[in-house]
């Protein structure tokens, strides 16, 4: 008997999570529903060929500014989420800032759930914020469906009254000792404040503000005493923790050895920790100014050795987007041009080519880190990350011996500047699949514009 399935993934390499296998992959419902070899069609079931392909579960970005509200013209859910979807990203986490109200509120949230409705091509979580005044917020955020709380060590940046603020110790504390008890997870942004506001103010004060310069004032000292700092307080008041972004050895390391010692901690880097160097700050200019900076050749190589060894748990993009002048201006210090690297799109591709072509690492392990952890780690394993039975049918088909210069013309954002403009790559996302719509084809573009939806985490819900 011919099953009436409405979709079937057909001869594709199938990236479960310890293997690959070639099998067809069958939809009904937005859901896989069977795997299997040679599955039997209906004559209305709709077939996609992936002969030749690996088929790969959705990337989950966990960590994206997209920058609404106010600061949508900065880049906004519509383009975000459709230069997501482009890249082979069917999720993605949205941080309490760059947008002004920043996400610390329930009124802060209620806007930005607004922003986010309609607007995004795939499906979405959504951070809440820990700054200095809001503890008494932060049960209403857990309760609403926040997937964590995320707080700055050192100065965040951004522009606008009442902007997200970094903070300070007290705060620290007590919102740990608070996200504890409602058996959440604070992500941090570790970089000691302490540290890299003297540097740089002796910086500026003597004239030496170029890209070397401002590597030198944010070290990887500065990292690893906020990493250490935490994972103190983290030992005191039980409280998760997520660091991103981390870009040291060092750090990571720190990071594994608590989770060793019981420590319920995880670690995320990024693609341009892992592909991009401090020669290309140089090269480049600011374009590739983030925080913190980009390390060494040596410190790079590094970091593929423990992501090798399976010390650092996901991967993110941290999009961090900005209108173009605010990069480029001539007369822009790089001290004073805007911190953030524009890469979400882009991701998926560099660490298949990256990893999987040029270092041969398994492709299993690359998915994982991309899909399958940040699923586990952020509590949506039940329907992302993974392709098994009765799981969201979010794919990812990926032609991995296809070759292409990518261009700004490529670029879905609503600001064409990104460091990987330029860039040769050996793989390339051909569909993306998010619930079983096809939403982009290397062909036709994005196809489906504004049918994510919000995964609200935790069950004591309300209505917003």
């Amino acid at each position: 008997m011919k099953e009436s399935y409405e979709l079937v993934i057909k001869n594709g390499n199938v990236v479960l999570p310890d293997q690959v296998l070639k099998l067809d992959i069958a939809v009904s419902e937005g859901k896989i529903v069977a795997l299997g070899e040679e599955l039997s069609l209906a004559p209305l079931t709709k077939v996609i060929d992936a002969d030749g392909f690996y088929v790969l579960p959705g990337m989950i970005d966990m960590h994206v500014h997209f920058n609404e509200p106010t600061f949508g013209h900065w880049e906004g859910f519509r383009s975000g989420s459709a230069a997501l979807a482009a890249g082979g990203c069917t999720t993605y986490a949205d941080m309490p800032l760059n947008g002004n109200p920043p996400t610390v509120n329930e009124a802060g949230l209620r806007q930005k759930v607004d922003a986010a409705a309609g607007n995004s091509a795939v499906d979405y979580v959504l951070w809440g914020g820990l700054v200095p005044g809001n503890l008494d917020d932060l049960e209403v955020l857990a309760a609403a469906g926040v997937t964590g709380f995320k707080a700055f060590l050192s100065n965040p940046g951004g522009e606008g009254e009442g902007r997200f603020r970094e903070v300070d110790e007290d705060t620290l504390y007590q919102g740990m000792q608070r996200i504890a008890s409602l058996g959440g997870i604070l992500a941090l942004h570790a970089e000691s404040e302490a540290i890299t506001a003297v540097l740089t103010a002796d910086a500026v004060r003597n004239g030496r503000t170029s890209a070397s310069d401002f590597a030198a004032c944010r070290p990887a000292e500065a990292e690893l005493e906020a990493v250490s700092r935490a994972l103190l307080y983290s030992e005191r008041t039980g409280c998760r923790l997520h660091f991103v972004h981390i870009s040291t050895a060092a750090a990571i390391e720190k990071i594994y050895e608590a989770k060793l010692r019981g420590l319920d901690v995880s670690a995320e880097t990024c693609p341009h920790y892992l592909v991009l160097t401090e020669n290309d700050m140089k090269a480049l200019g600011p374009v590739v100014k983030c925080a913190p900076p980009l390390r060494s050749a040596m410190e790079q190589e590094k970091l593929w050795e423990m992501l090798a060894q399976g010390k650092i748990d996901l991967i993110a993009s941290d999009h961090s987007p900005c209108p173009t002048e605010l990069k480029v201006k001539p007369d822009l210090s790089f001290f004073a041009a805007w911190g953030g690297i524009s890469g979400a799109q882009s991701s998926l591709e560099l660490m298949f080519h990256e990893g999987v072509n040029v270092r041969g690492l398994d492709v299993t392990l690359i998915s994982s880190l991309l899909a399958g952890q940040p699923a586990k780690r952020f509590g949506i394993e039940h329907r992302k990350g993974a392709i098994a039975l009765g799981l969201d049918a979010d794919l990812v088909l990926m032609n991995p011996s296809t070759t292409y210069t990518l261009t700004a013309e490529d670029l879905l954002y609503r600001h064409k500047h990104s460091p990987y403009i330029g860039r040769t790559l050996s793989c390339k996302v051909v569909a993306t699949i998010c619930r079983g719509n096809v939403i982009y084809t290397s062909e036709e573009g994005v196809i489906s514009e504004g049918g994510g939806q919000w995964l609200r985490i935790r069950k004591e819900q309300y209505s917003l």
